[in-house]
């Protein structure tokens, strides 16, 4: 039949633009997630007067701030008082580059950062932050460490799948496609439970420590990345599943065409 190549080339055709819009959206959540995992503006305080807070307290605030002995009560004080941003991975806060208490307070303001450590990302948390004798939140422990993890999680997936595709069109099949859709949606599932955990890891730290009546805190730009993150891998998923079972079902109608 002379109109069979035609069609085989049209679905070709549509199965090819699917993949392509696939690999551009997966390309773009991997760049959206690795950025959001690299920065610090996951939540951002935003304080009134934070060059005065610091005045007052003199540089104690941020060399607590930046110890290593600082506990959970200790640097969220800071962030509430000095304009904190967190990050998965780093804290920070402003303050004036010469904080001395004999000093009038500066508008020239300078960003300190300390990094969470390993161990940091696993300690427990309290039932009343900075208080050991509390006893463990196990809500707040297990949706801190889940935080940490789901976003490994989530781009090792996506790689994965994309060694997958490699395979896929080195062997010049769609089939392998449906198991990059598969890596696709599981990290997505892993992305949504990741802004899911901080989403209530911040509420229940709130709980804990209501923000002060000067102070106001927001989602930033890098919670806003994960967040879209999500939906662009959950479109790449459908689309790789999509081109995958639709062309394993048309082969199969054309060959019974063939053989009929």
């Amino acid at each position: 039949c002379p109109s069979l190549p035609t069609k085989g080339a049209m679905m070709d055709n549509r199965f090819a633009t699917a993949l392509v819009i696939a690999c551009v959206l997966s390309l773009i959540s991997t760049i959206y997630m690795a950025a959001s995992i690299g920065t610090d503006f996951w939540y951002e305080y935003h304080t009134l007067s934070p060059a005065e807070n610091v005045s007052e307290a003199g540089r104690s605030i941020w060399e607590e701030f930046v110890s290593k002995d600082a506990d959970e009560k200790t640097y969220t004080d800071a962030l509430f008082r000095c304009n904190g941003t967190v990050g998965l991975w780093r804290r920070c806060i402003t303050v004036p580059k010469n904080s001395h208490w004999y000093s009038p307070p500066e508008t020239d303001m300078t960003t300190n950062c300390i990094s969470f450590s390993l161990s940091d990302q696993f300690v427990e948390k309290y039932i009343e932050p900075g208080n050991h004798n509390s006893g463990t939140d196990l809500n707040r422990t297990y949706l801190w460490r889940l935080q940490f993890l789901l976003p490994f999680v989530s781009i090792g997936l996506m790689c994965f799948g994309a060694l997958i595709g490699l395979c896929a069109c080195a062997c010049r099949s769609l089939y392998p496609a449906i198991a990059t859709g598969v890596l696709h949606f599981l990290a997505g599932l892993c992305t949504l439970g990741l802004v899911g955990c901080y989403v209530a890891g911040i509420e229940l730290l709130h709980k804990k420590l209501p923000l002060p009546e000067d102070v106001r805190g927001e989602f930033g730009w890098s919670f806003c990345l994960a967040c879209v993150s999500a939906p662009l891998q959950f479109m790449a998923a459908a689309l790789f599943i999509w081109a995958a079972r639709t062309n394993r079902k048309e082969f199969t109608l054309l060959k019974a065409y063939r053989v009929a």
